[in-house]
């Protein structure tokens, strides 16, 4: 799940209150589609570095038998540099890239 489209800050950005509630009407409405978005993210990156990382995997592991591989090493750290998924949540969400609907409105 590479996130190409646009520079995603990788770290805290200060939000204006009035921004994050503009699409919705309600600072907690906003809060809530923001943080289910980035359970959304973070499930898909964790299930993405877990099929990277599988191919790595031995059928004997014990506590003696480790050993560094540097293509593991080097796929955890670009996962650890990439944009939190809140972050990345939050951007979609400023930029109107995250669909939303009230469930009254589906009657």
């Amino acid at each position: 799940m590479e996130n190409n489209k646009r520079p995603v800050p990788t770290n805290t950005v200060t939000r204006k209150m009035v921004d994050l509630d503009a699409p919705t009407g309600n600072i907690y409405e906003s809060v809530a589609i923001i943080s289910k978005r980035a359970n959304q993210i973070s499930a898909a990156l964790k299930a993405e570095l877990g099929r990277k990382l599988e191919e790595f995997s031995t059928s004997t592991d014990s506590l003696e038998e480790t050993f560094e591989n540097r293509e593991q090493i080097e796929i955890s750290r670009f996962y650890e540099r990439m944009p939190k998924p809140t972050l990345t949540a939050t951007e979609e969400f400023l930029d109107g890239e995250v669909y939303f609907r009230e469930p009254s409105d589906e009657s």
